[in-house]
């Protein structure tokens, strides 16, 4: 089940949702508006003088002609029956680390269940490209199983390829992540990835946009999306790209806001290692190992950050492992997924236990250690 608590629109979120939906003021000449006005709602209510001294005479016509188009929508009620809730800038709820960039978004929209996330928290972004080498794929999902077995939450653009694979690893090793979009949240792009989309809402995490709902797909408005990547994240890594890789502008957004860029060194004759072996020669920090990343990030190694070298386990402690990537379950939980007799996954699960790979709550349920 997933949701999102919904606010009604007041006159201050009306105010940002029009300057929001109209694409002729962004994020810079939004920041001068703001500068010039008391409020947000006296700058939406200002007439064509005061604002064309700001956005020049043709867009400050076209916004009062917008204005009283939107003026007839009524916003709350859309909102509501999409399941999407809206966040502006000084809503105490807007992430800190959004509003400190040069270029805020104007406002957020989001699809999930905003209210259990910790933007605060551990927050790394894995990208590259949508093309991956077997390699590639290989160390998203190692550095992924890593990250979320040590706490952090993982955002990306929920394109196809390396971005797929680092949401997917991360739902499937228990752990939140958050798809930023280059169109409306209610909009599913690529279509092909209509089920990864629905899996992150159902396993906690979020969809989010600073694009209005509806909003359809445009090249430039890809790039836009990339600062916001880098933006929620405290560090941001690359994994595969070519030298024209959208990855190497999500690193530059990173390096802008003084995030730490990390890269996934490869083959110098690969066309996919272009990206990031650039960014290691321009002073990305190259990640050699595992264990590189997890000292980097003061990291303690678990049998749960581990799971990649369980060696020492039988093929069905391993398939019980992998059930339990998908959080806490019960005994009959386990059972109902994985269809064998139940005295031999009680067996398995004790034999876990004592190998430190599991643990069980005081609700009687099994995850990973």
């Amino acid at each position: 089940m997933y949701f999102c608590y919904y606010h009604a629109v007041d006159d201050k979120t009306k105010a940002y949702i029009a300057f929001s939906h109209f694409l002729g003021i962004g994020p810079i000449k939004f920041q001068a508006i703001k500068k010039r006005f008391n409020t947000v709602e006296e700058a939406y209510k200002s007439n064509y003088l005061k604002l064309s001294s700001i956005v020049g005479a043709k867009t400050a016509s076209k916004f009062i002609d917008f204005r009283k188009e939107f003026e007839s929508v009524d916003y709350e009620k859309k909102f509501k029956e999409k399941n999407i809730k809206v966040i502006h800038q000084e809503n105490k709820l807007f992430p800190k680390n959004l509003i400190n960039i040069p270029d805020p978004p104007i406002c957020i929209y989001v699809k999930g269940n905003y209210d259990l996330f910790d933007f605060d928290g551990k927050i790394i972004s894995i990208v590259g490209t949508r093309m991956p080498t077997s390699y590639g794929q290989k160390a998203t999902k190692d550095i992924t199983y890593t990250l979320v077995g040590a706490g952090y939450s993982i955002v990306s653009g929920l394109a196809l390829g390396i971005d797929s694979m680092a949401h997917s690893a991360c739902i499937e090793s228990g752990g939140p992540t958050i798809a930023v979009l280059g169109c409306g949240v209610d909009i599913v792009y690529p279509y092909s990835n209509r089920s990864l989309y629905k899996s992150i809402l159902q396993n906690n995490g979020l969809i989010i946009s600073e694009f209005p709902p509806g909003m359809t797909v445009l090249k430039g408005l890809f790039v836009a999306r990339n600062r916001l990547i880098s933006a929620f994240s405290s560090a941001v890594i690359v994994v595969e790209g070519s030298k024209r890789s959208g990855s190497l502008i999500t690193a530059k957004y990173a390096a802008e806001q003084g995030k730490d860029v990390y890269a996934v060194p490869g083959l110098i004759t690969s066309v996919m290692s272009e990206a990031p072996n650039l960014l290691i020669k321009e002073g990305a920090k190259p990640i050699i190992s595992m264990d590189d990343l997890l000292q980097d990030f003061n990291i303690k190694r678990s049998k749960s950050a581990a799971k990649i070298d369980m060696k020492d386990l039988s093929k069905f402690e391993l398939s019980i492992i992998e059930i339990l990537k998908g959080g806490s379950m019960s005994t009959d939980e386990i059972l109902d997924k994985h269809g064998k007799d139940l005295t031999l996954i009680l067996q398995a699960l004790t034999s876990l236990e004592l190998k430190g790979y599991v643990v069980k709550n005081a609700d009687g349920k099994y995850s990973l250690a």
